[in-house]
């Protein structure tokens, strides 16, 4: 009966370390906080998108990676560098599962690979 539950409204674990996630987001110094809410935003839009357990595990290292920058005193510039969008590119390789922009990009390489056997062949 569970296996239903899950089916429909997702699992619940992933559920309850999502919003502990957001609780320790919300305990972050005011700067750290805006910075995780604007990396979380592109890592939710960007990273695992058919994966919640690699979604999951992405958000809590965040934030491990936040509170202990706030704990050390490290300005959130040092954190994320002069290219947030390129830190996040790089957190986000370390994570499996999917996500729309690498589908994309497998299918681009894969329909240049066909063309380009293709333009061999003639």
């Amino acid at each position: 009966m569970s296996g239903i539950f899950e089916k429909l409204i997702g699992d619940l674990g992933d559920k309850k370390q999502y919003r502990e996630y957001k609780q320790r987001v919300k305990a972050l110094p005011d700067g750290y906080r805006q910075a995780a809410a604007a990396l979380e935003r592109y890592l939710l839009h960007l990273g695992p998108s058919d994966d919640g357990k690699s979604l999951i595990a992405m958000l809590s290292d965040l934030a491990d990676l936040l509170e202990q920058s706030a704990a050390a005193g490290v300005p959130v510039r040092d954190v994320v560098g002069s290219e947030p969008a390129d830190f996040a590119d790089t957190f986000m390789e370390n994570y499996g599962g999917g996500s729309w922009i690498r589908k994309e990009r497998a299918r681009l390489s894969d329909a240049i690979d066909r063309a380009s056997g293709e333009e061999r062949e003639r």
